[in-house]
């Protein structure tokens, strides 16, 4: 988390600052404070300050790292790293340094900096210390990391000083060989920023001037067997989550001319596969409250009960709508469709619900990995989601996986949804249609001539405390690609300009060239374009899949996709 101020960051800052007093006694509140502030004001203290927490699922902090980041030197601080007391050697630690490691890959950082007291009773004399440090020690080493030496870091800043700190070097599996020029202006910008009353000037100019070293040379391996550091010390990848709804293929419709079939999660995960970029995590699951949150509670007790009374095998589709009454609603379950829907193509059966109660569940997952750190996540799922809208089903989606994550990360900061399907993104744009919460930019096809037909209008813009937080752009009929990413860079003006904490993207790969559904001319290098553009903001994003109807090239084009996205993927 970057910001102390939505209620969720909140809690969990008071755990961190409980930690960080039992192990820190002597820290005096001034100081706590402060790290609040660097949270608030990374202009005033030239650094960026991240909090790293992890939790239990159920809300308890047990650990926690404070990580800053120096753009102007491109290098991280690791400021405090801390486990609540009962959980040493549980694994904790390890796990909040291994993914501070991969932030600081992500900022293309040349490693992390940390300082860490000394190990060497000449340096300590209290001889009490030693053993706690040298385990401090022992632990970096087992990354590659080391103290610096041939320097006057250690050198106290006041005479009758005791326990100066090394300065340690993560170069992230690297083998970055730093210089001497860039480890003096490190050196500068740690003592300056970090200690800018304690440490005064010629201190300062002294430590700087004692780099002699080109490279820079780190310690011999003290701890390590065989002086090898752990396997995952080698370089991070930039893997991105991919979360894929394992369920989806028995809601198979084998009826003629229905296109929503399961052979495209399998053409989307044979092509993407080859990126080596993804990296599969399991489904977990959420409590059915996620849903009714978002979705009339009478709807999802209706799409269930249905499902399950279905024979195997067989399938109804809507064919009677409350025009004149919707008060009276039908009791024939058969019947009440045309109830709860808003079309006549988008079947009932036996396994909707199931399949589509899985999707629910991926999306969830990619959010909450968002909230565990992750910059991206993809959730690969079917049926899609986001013509459903709070009380009615329609175009293929039952349950609007996109709306259900973004809803459930609107609990921790504002939210962004920008939908990049062919088709609007009615679901979304009327569940969210009164709030402020949560932003909802849909690019589709205008509704003149493309479905959902009746929203998706520029004059569309949100209701009473909503207005103005939904923005359409529908386009004309016949579309190039270069037409489509001028469009998609204003909207993504209109979501910078929001300032979301995370954002949702309801990915439809429909925009396509000969895409059975779309009209649009986007061929593979058009979505390359497209990625970079998304690649390029910092935000933290879920990719929720939506529509794309045309296999041969449909995986082909998520390739692209994300090819793009990741060479120019930033924090």
């Amino acid at each position: 988390m970057t910001d102390s101020f939505h209620p969720s960051n909140k809690r969990a800052i008071e755990q961190v600052l409980d930690i960080l007093r039992i192990h820190f006694p002597s820290i005096k509140e001034d100081k706590i404070n402060e790290i609040l502030e660097q949270m608030k004001d990374p202009m005033k203290y030239q650094f960026s300050s991240t909090l790293f927490v992890a939790e239990d699922g159920r809300f308890n902090v047990k650990g926690f790292a404070i990580l800053f980041y120096m753009p102007d030197t491109h290098f991280c601080f690791l400021d405090y790293i801390a486990v609540k007391p009962g959980r040493i050697s549980s694994g904790v630690g390890g796990a909040i340094y291994e993914r501070l490691r991969e932030e600081a890959h992500l900022l293309k950082s040349i490693g992390v900096f940390m300082e860490c007291l000394p190990d060497e009773e000449t340096l300590c004399s209290d001889k009490s210390e030693i053993k706690q440090n040298q385990s401090r020690l022992a632990f970096y080493e087992r990354y590659g990391a080391r103290p610096i030496i041939g320097t006057s870091y250690e050198v106290p800043v006041n005479d009758g000083d005791d326990c100066p700190p090394h300065l340690l070097f993560d170069d992230l599996g690297k083998d970055y060989q730093l210089s001497a020029t860039e480890l003096k202006k490190i050196i500068k910008a740690i003592l300056q920023r970090k200690y800018p009353t304690y440490c005064p000037a010629e201190y300062v100019k002294m430590v700087v001037d004692s780099v002699k070293d080109n490279p820079v040379q780190l310690r011999d391996y003290k701890y390590l067997v065989n002086n090898i550091p752990l396997e995952k010390n080698k370089a991070i990848k930039n893997l991105i989550p991919l979360i894929v709804n394992d369920k989806h293929d028995i809601h198979h419709v084998k009826e003629r001319g229905y296109i929503e079939s399961p052979v495209r999660i399998s053409s989307i995960l044979k092509e993407i596969t080859k990126l080596d970029s993804f990296k599969v995590m399991p489904t977990r699951d959420f409590a059915d409250k996620h849903i009714t949150n978002v979705h009339n509670p009478k709807y999802f007790n209706y799409f269930k009960t249905i499902c399950d009374n279905f024979p195997e095998g067989k399938s109804i589709y809507p064919y009677v709508f409350p025009v004149r009454n919707t008060t009276r609603p039908p009791k024939d379950l058969s019947v009440l469709a045309g109830y709860y829907c808003i079309d006549t193509f988008t079947p009932l059966n036996k396994n909707a619900f199931v399949a589509s109660r899985s999707g629910v569940n991926c999306a969830l997952t990619g959010a909450e990995l968002l909230l565990e750190g992750h910059h991206t996540a993809y959730a690969l799922v079917r049926p899609p989601g986001h013509h459903a809208e709070r009380d009615v089903f329609g175009g293929f989606c039952y349950f609007n996986n996109a709306s259900i994550a973004a809803n459930f990360l609107s609990e921790y900061g504002k939210i962004a949804i920008l939908d990049i399907d062919y088709h609007h993104g009615n679901g979304h744009q009327q569940i969210f249609y009164k709030r402020s919460d949560v932003l909802t930019v849909s690019i589709h096809g205008n509704p003149s001539f493309a479905y959902p037909y009746f929203t998706g209008f520029a004059d569309e813009t949100g209701e009473g405390e909503g207005l103005g937080y939904n923005h359409n752009f529908p386009l004309k009929e016949n579309l190039t690609g270069e037409e489509y990413l001028v469009v998609l860079k204003k909207a993504l003006k209109k979501i910078s300009a929001y300032k979301p904490d995370y954002l949702v993207i309801s990915l439809g790969l429909d925009i396509a060239k000969g895409d059975p559904t779309g009209t649009w001319s986007l061929k593979a290098s058009d979505f390359a374009n497209n990625g970079k553009e998304i690649g390029k903001h910092g935000f933290p994003i879920l990719f929720v899949q939506e529509g794309g109807y045309k296999n041969r090239t449909l995986g082909i084009n998520a390739r692209n996709f994300f090819d793009g996205f990741l060479s120019t993927r930033i924090k």
